[in-house]
């Protein structure tokens, strides 16, 4: 089987107006940027383009405009997962019916669904779409980390090809990588790309790509290439933009950062709020020393 994609996918935030409304044509206009800039793939309506506080009609158009634009010019993988299976259900079959490449959906969360609800929720979502689906195992955000068993299950389903794998425990996800060799792999780390494609990963779905798109995409691609040593340089090069990139939550630093760079992208909605004054002040330091631009 060939992989979903190689390279590294962007998560990408979804800008709003200064009155809270999505931002069409920004975003058509971060959709150029991360394809002149080299982007593997375009993760719409996920956890860092704010699906949570999106309405349903909302996350539905922003899908359906994200796969417009890019016109197969990059694979578009559409952000479909919520904690009610049917909703997740009826919107992976409008994404589907609108042409998205692959499916991304993210474990249920709040109600923390057990084994057998957990098989169910994407089996379902599997079956609602004639295209690959990729698992999201986020544990912090959703208070679910996906038992090894379960992922091996789900793995049987046959459009059930990828993981997105962010619990941040690499003991894990070897185990993953060993017990479950038939799903591709993908880091949801942006601080943990390389050792996951030790592992045998296929690249990143990365926050920090909203803003190096390019310099994520040679980073992966260096290492599949064989050139290992100048894809972890470039790993620990970017250490301290990653975590600044999360000294709060996702997407409130990475937003406040395209700011500063001219990309006027908005708030986050509410109930995520602005970044205290001492951290701005660090990520424009840390945005100065890498000599980030648009």
């Amino acid at each position: 089987m060939s992989s979903l994609f190689t390279g590294a996918g962007v998560a990408l935030i979804t800008p709003f107006t200064k009155d809270g409304q999505v931002n069409y044509k920004k975003l058509a206009e971060l959709i150029e940027f991360q394809i002149a800039n080299k982007v593997d793939a375009i993760i719409a309506a996920g956890t860092t383009g704010e699906s949570a506080t999106l309405t349903r009609e909302e996350r539905i158009e922003v899908i359906k405009f994200c796969i417009e634009v890019t016109n197969k010019r990059t694979m578009l993988i559409a952000g479909t997962g919520t904690n009610v299976t049917a909703t997740a259900v009826e919107l992976t079959k409008k994404s589907y019916e609108y042409g998205a490449d692959a499916i991304m959906a993210v474990t249920p969360y709040y109600n923390k669904g057990n084994d057998s609800g957990l098989i169910d929720y994407f089996t379902q979502i599997a079956n609602a779409a004639k295209c690959p689906i990729i698992m999201y195992n986020v544990p912090s955000r959703t208070g679910v980390k996906l038992p090894i068993s379960v992922i091996k299950k789900l793995s049987e389903v046959s459009n059930i090809e990828a993981i997105k794998e962010a619990s941040g425990d690499i003991s894990y996800t070897a185990d993953i990588a060993s017990e479950v060799p038939n799903l591709d792999l993908y880091s949801g780390n942006d601080d943990m790309v390389t050792p996951i494609l030790a592992l045998g990963g296929k690249g990143v779905i990365s926050v920090t790509s909203n803003i190096v798109p390019k310099e994520n995409h040679d980073m992966v691609m260096n290492y599949l290439n064989g050139n290992i040593k100048e894809a972890v340089k470039t790993q620990i090069h970017f250490i301290d933009l990653i975590r600044a990139m999360f000294i709060e939550v996702n997407p409130v630093p990475i937003k406040y950062a395209m700011n500063i760079l001219g990309f006027e992208v908005g708030d986050c909605r509410s109930p995520l709020g602005p970044l205290s004054e001492k951290n701005k002040e660090h990520v424009k330091e840390i945005i100065k020393k890498y000599g980030v631009k648009k």
